[in-house]
């Protein structure tokens, strides 16, 4: 089953990623791309802080990247089916 875009017209990787995260959460970003990982999607919720998620270089595993800059390897947050991992 196909399901409906809900963005909206806003890309799932914004042109200014790193406008989005703080400082902590920028150190983890460019330590985890210096080891192949990459932006999956930022969830941008209105009236909440925007959530980053990136994937692995085999895109096997998603990550949340926390406020505090820690890097969430087992994030409890809902996906739709084509969010998820490649391989998962």
């Amino acid at each position: 089953m196909v399901q409906k875009e809900k963005r909206k017209g806003i890309k799932p990787i914004p042109d200014n990623p790193l406008g989005y995260l703080n400082d902590a959460q920028q150190f983890t970003y460019r330590r985890m791309t210096a080891s192949g990982w990459r932006i999956k999607f930022i969830r941008r919720p209105m009236y909440q802080n925007p959530v980053c998620v990136m994937t692995d270089p085999d895109e096997t595993m998603l990550a949340l990247i926390e406020k505090n800059g820690y890097l969430n390897k087992q994030p409890d947050i809902p996906l739709r089916s084509n969010e998820r991992c490649a391989k998962e």
